[in-house]
């Protein structure tokens, strides 16, 4: 029998109005646009206002996808949502946004692999797709970083936005679709990405919230040498895997966490600038939601031509990574 082939059918994001630029955190901690500009690239990011929870931002974007994708919210069978914001410890954002759209008595889970997130429920939704659990899937990766950010932390607060990206996945022709995967993780790197409080290790304390225990905390060198090893071995294990070489990339599709690591990886690629998706200079790192936020915008601009090789990759808390070979 003939494995099935599955891609991408539809794309859809969702992005708060709010917009926080460098001059306004200027006022907020002592920083500046072009010390921001300089390491990161980040000119500014979205931010959700109070009312606004993942599984709003969620709901829009998947209603985009599956537009796009042009089949009924009948047809999901499947919902993954990549987050480490979800609205609540449980029950899971999924079931909140399957129950908003409508969806009847599907599979519905959460995952946690923090910016390597949608990557890791692309992994997941694929071979669900291919064992005939369901035809179509809908896999969001959304973050509302901004609600677990300390404004007084310089290092940090630069860095984050807020926004969700959605996918329609189902079967395609031969030859298009996820060629193959490469995703993997170092637990021992753990701490240098986290949020220290608020589950059974650490649980909330009136001492825990005093202490800013429930904001990101990160080694930003540690984190840094980190992605910029792994986003180069990830591209290449995961070309090595379905048997391609860095010339048949035609673009790369990064995680949205710094422009000096998105620039060390298209070099090691040997890509011209315009073949690199980037949008971090308006959004900022995004977390789970930055690769389909991506994604989505360079689609609806025409940017993707039928039987382009696009290369996804990003890496994350866990310490996790992950990379995906997609045939457009």
């Amino acid at each position: 029998m003939n494995r099935l082939h599955v891609g991408v059918l539809g794309t859809g994001s969702a992005l708060p109005e709010r917009v926080l630029t460098n001059a306004d955190l200027e006022k907020m901690v002592d920083t500046s646009d072009e010390w921001i500009v300089s390491r990161t690239g980040i000119r500014e990011r979205r931010i959700a206002d109070a009312q606004t929870a993942s599984s709003d931002l969620s709901v829009e974007a998947a209603r985009k996808a599956i537009i796009d994708a042009g089949i009924s919210v009948e047809d999901i069978g499947l919902v993954i949502c990549a987050t480490v914001t979800p609205d609540y410890m449980f029950p899971a954002t999924a079931c909140l946004v399957q129950e908003r759209l409508g969806i009847k008595k599907t599979g519905a889970f959460d995952l946690s692999a923090g910016c390597s997130g949608f990557l890791y429920g692309l992994a997941c939704a694929v071979p669900m797709i291919q064992s005939g659990m369901a035809k179509y899937a809908l896999v969001i990766g959304v973050d509302t970083l901004s609600k677990i950010t300390d404004y007084t932390d310089r290092n940090t607060c630069v860095l984050f936005g807020d926004g969700a990206g959605a996918v329609v996945l189902g079967p395609v022709p031969e030859g298009r679709g996820f060629l193959g995967f490469d995703l993997g993780a170092d637990g021992s790197g753990g701490e240098q990405l986290m949020m220290a409080a608020g589950g059974s290790r650490n649980p909330a304390t009136q001492e825990s919230v005093l202490n800013r225990q429930h904001t990101i905390a990160m080694n930003g060198k540690e984190v840094f040498k980190f992605a910029v090893r792994v986003m180069n071995t990830a591209t290449e294990e995961v070309l090595r895997k379905v048997g391609l070489e860095k010339t048949d990339v035609d673009f790369l599709v990064p995680h949205q966490a710094n422009i000096r690591i998105i620039d060390y990886a298209r070099e090691r690629l040997g890509l011209p600038e315009d073949k690199v998706v980037v949008n971090l200079d308006r959004y900022g790192n995004m977390s789970s939601a930055s690769i389909p936020v991506a994604l989505d915008e360079a689609h609806r601009m025409g940017k993707f031509k039928e039987g382009d090789l696009l290369l996804l990759v990003g890496f994350g808390a866990g310490l996790t990574w992950g990379a995906a070979a997609l045939r457009w």
